[in-house]
């Protein structure tokens, strides 16, 4: 929990204070009780009643008056809330070397399987488009709530030759201008669009794939990039064995300039982490809000409660 005006929290300070009266004159009362009165004579005529009972009004006044305190300081706590606009295009690469066998089952299998997971975790008004990219880039899916449409877009990906990356980004900024210029200038604002880029190996041929990255920077598109695979996955190419590494610098690189996150990830379980970790900052953000209310109910039910045990047990409101 933060606070806007921290500073009134200072107010304790005399909250504490009166609590240190409190319990100083009733140390003196004490002291001149016993001081001048006749104790045989006390004892016959005072009620018996627990002493501490006294005491508890004014403790739920020092309660009361702590909780206004805080609630003041304009109490505020973080909170998740999906966006209401946003646009995000899935860049999935089913070049040949997503068929190796260093994630199991396959690449592919693993990298659809999480992407599927992802998807159908998204917030259901966020729009999500769907690109797959081996020598070339092709729209699967076009960005849209229905995110059933985009799984069962994924369930249809096949593997390719050759690895376009920097032609798959110009296709997903392509998707996103024609997604919200469908949407309106009101809801891009609002929402915000974003590219999730999964590739395991080095792009081969298209477009500059820096170029992409640097035009996505310039129309404020950040790119998040999933480097997957292992540095020792192979593949089998008429009947030979060619090393496919995956590629994390050129990930990185697209991540840096286009102010967007990268990730590595060599199995399944950590895809499905960094997918989870995307989900959140796509899919989502984070808003201030105000957390005086239940502060301020404490403090009301504790002045209640003080009003009302003190005429209960001492016959005075005060």
């Amino acid at each position: 929990m933060n606070f806007l005006s921290p500073g009134r929290l200072a107010l304790l300070i005399l909250v504490a204070a009166l609590a240190a009266l409190y319990v100083w004159v009733q140390r003196r009362r004490r002291h001149a009780a016993v001081r001048y009165s006749n104790l045989a004579l006390l004892a016959e005529v005072a009620p018996a009643r627990p002493g501490w009972r006294r005491h508890v009004p004014a403790a739920a006044v020092a309660l009361a008056l702590s909780a206004l305190v805080v609630s003041i300081a304009q109490p505020v706590q973080q909170v998740r809330v999906p966006k209401e606009a946003a646009t995000i295009e899935l860049v999935l690469d089913v070049s040949a070397s997503m068929d190796a066998t260093d994630v199991s089952p396959t690449r592919l299998q693993a990298a659809t399987s999480s992407a599927k997971t992802f998807v159908s975790e998204l917030p259901p008004q966020v729009r999500v488009g769907l690109i797959s990219f081996d020598r070339i880039a092709r729209v699967i899916t076009s960005a849209t709530v229905d995110h059933q449409a985009v799984i069962d877009g994924i369930d249809r990906l096949l593997l390719g030759t050759g690895t376009a990356t920097g032609d798959a980004i110009y296709t997903a900024l392509d998707a996103l201008a024609a997604a919200n210029d469908t949407a309106g200038a009101s809801a891009t604002q609002k929402g915000g669009s974003a590219i999730v880029l999964l590739s395991d190996g080095v792009p081969t041929v298209g477009r500059p794939v820096l170029g992409a990255a640097q035009d996505a920077a310039q129309q404020g598109i950040p790119i998040s990039t999933i480097a997957f695979g292992t540095a020792d996955g192979t593949v089998t190419v008429q009947g030979r064995l060619v090393s496919v590494p995956a590629d994390p610098d050129t990930m990185a690189s697209i991540a840096e300039i286009t102010s967007g996150k990268f990730f590595k990830a060599a199995s399944s379980k950590e895809l499905r982490s960094i997918y989870k970790d995307i989900g959140t900052r796509v899919g989502y953000e984070t808003q201030q809000r105000d957390a005086s209310g239940p502060i301020l109910t404490l403090a009301v039910v504790a002045l209640l409660a003080a009003a009302g045990l003190a005429l209960i047990w001492n016959g005075r409101l005060v």
